[in-house]
């Protein structure tokens, strides 16, 4: 069974770092990239950034140069390095696997339960 598992949210003041982890487990199967969105109270879900398996990545505008999103192969983990965080920052912060398609025939999309990112003024 497919888990992701995030970690390391909390509260932080404007302009401070916060860095959170996403561990997997259950996966047989080919990864096509690991990916964070984030889903503030009453907004959609977001990109926030994303790692594919070879290792490129993706970042929203509006974190470039603020936040970076890194992988452990071997401990099967993501992260993001969140610094110079904003007010606006505050969300849910989720993880998201997707499975390569090539290599699977069923479910491509598995998400963690989220971990709470709050930044005060």
């Amino acid at each position: 069974q497919v888990q992701l598992v995030e970690s390391g949210g909390g509260l932080v003041q404007t302009g401070g770092s916060l860095r959170l982890t996403c561990v997997t487990s259950g996966i047989v199967s080919k990864i096509d990239s690991l990916s964070w969105y984030r889903q503030a109270p009453g907004q959609q879900r977001e990109l926030v950034a994303s790692i594919r398996d070879d290792g490129t990545t993706e970042y929203a505008e509006f974190v470039k140069g603020r936040f970076t999103i890194s992988r452990d192969n071997v401990k099967n983990t993501v992260y993001l390095q969140m610094s110079g965080l904003k007010p606006e920052d505050t969300a849910v912060y989720y993880c998201r696997l997707r499975l390569d398609p090539m290599f699977n025939l069923g479910t491509l999309y598995y998400w963690g339960q989220g971990t709470q990112v709050t930044v005060s003024s």
